[in-house]
């Protein structure tokens, strides 16, 4: 009935009335609109009310600066949108996808490892890509020198023909803190109690190293963390690159603290890791080369890493036949008791 009336009252000469056209929501507009606007360095961040201010009179619709704001803030929480706010400071900057490059590297590297002729690409970015991995793992183990720690890298589970399985048992590299803090004759006799009542002399930390924090993979590198971990006394994730995202960064601390896996950034873009020496300058590098370098880092600690009082020697039993190199390290740390400090173990490039 109301239909019929609906057309009755319409002349067949008088055009059909238009539906009410509708605004675009705000959070669409913003979509839109905001790309234009941002700053793509998190270091020129832009202020939210400079940022309303350039942007009202490109909306539809009357909409107060607490709205926007409000818009703002959700939406630098959500990965897909094109806002983010910076971690520290106040600002907001253009989220934009991986630097091809530095994603290339992490995907080879935390999927294929040496498996570089599986991948059907251009060999110039994988050449590329590997030594920018190379460069950074010489980076950590060198830094490791400085700051008095010992690096046991571990390479043969990562091998053309190892299984990928492997990503979840080792990490790429082993960090020993010394526990009495001194290494000279004067350590000998805490060494030597320690291993009368089963202590561990030292503290080991599996770290698992990544070249770029992202929202689509840090959940897949932290569990790997912690899977690769459960043997040694706990478990540190290290990206070269800084985590400039807030979101993506308060993720990130809440698995850890539930997990207990320490995360550190060490401040490299891409363009500082292309800038750097070779990996064999960098690992042979003099004393006035090697604080340089240092120079260079802008080591951020995310989240400390929880460790546990004792390794798990049965996890580790479990991993020993699937790499010879698991016996190189109990060979290592058994030398180094012996001598009463731990022994350097060199690392090639």
């Amino acid at each position: 009935m109301a239909a019929d009336f609906y057309l009755q009252s319409v002349s067949a000469d008088s055009p059909l009335p238009l539906p009410p056209q509708h605004t675009m929501s705000l959070r669409k507009q913003l979509t839109d609109v905001l790309p234009e606007y941002l700053p793509a360095n998190p270091k020129e961040a832009i202020k939210g009310t400079e940022l309303i201010r350039l942007i009202r009179m490109k909306l539809e619709g009357n909409y107060s600066d607490a709205s926007l704001r409000y818009h703002f803030s959700i939406m630098s929480c959500d990965p897909t949108s094109p806002i983010a706010k910076v971690e520290k400071g106040q600002g907001y900057y253009r989220r934009t996808a991986p630097i091809p490059a530095l994603s290339s590297a992490q995907e080879i590297y935390s999927h294929y490892q040496g498996r570089l002729d599986d991948i059907h690409g251009d060999q110039v970015e994988v050449d590329h890509a590997m030594m920018r991995i190379r460069k950074f793992r010489a980076i950590v183990n060198k830094w490791c020198d400085v700051n008095g720690r010992f690096p046991f890298a571990f390479r043969e589970p990562f091998a053309a023909d190892a299984p990928i399985g492997n990503l979840w048992k080792f990490p790429e590299m082993l960090l020993v803190d010394w526990e009495s803090g001194e290494d000279d004759e004067q350590a000998r006799p805490l060494l030597k109690l320690k291993s009368q009542l089963g202590l561990p002399p030292f503290r080991l930390h599996a770290a698992r190293l990544r070249i770029l924090p992202a929202h689509h993979t840090f959940r897949e590198d932290f569990f790997q963390t912690l899977s690769a971990s459960v043997w040694a006394q706990g478990g540190e994730l290290i990206y070269a690159a800084p985590i400039e995202d807030e979101a993506l960064s308060d993720a990130i601390r809440r698995l850890s603290t539930i997990f207990g896996i320490g995360v550190t950034t060490f401040g490299l873009t891409a363009e500082i890791l292309d800038d750097l020496p070779r990996p064999a300058n960098i690992l042979n590098a003099h004393p006035r080369e090697t604080e340089a370098l240092m120079e260079r880092l802008d080591v951020t600690r995310v989240s400390s890493p929880k460790s546990r009082p004792h390794i798990d020697w049965t996890a580790l039993e479990a991993i020993r036949g699937d790499s010879e190199e698991v016996d190189k390290l109990l060979t290592w740390l058994s030398e180094s008791a012996e001598s009463g400090h731990i022994l350097p173990y060199e690392e090639k490039s």
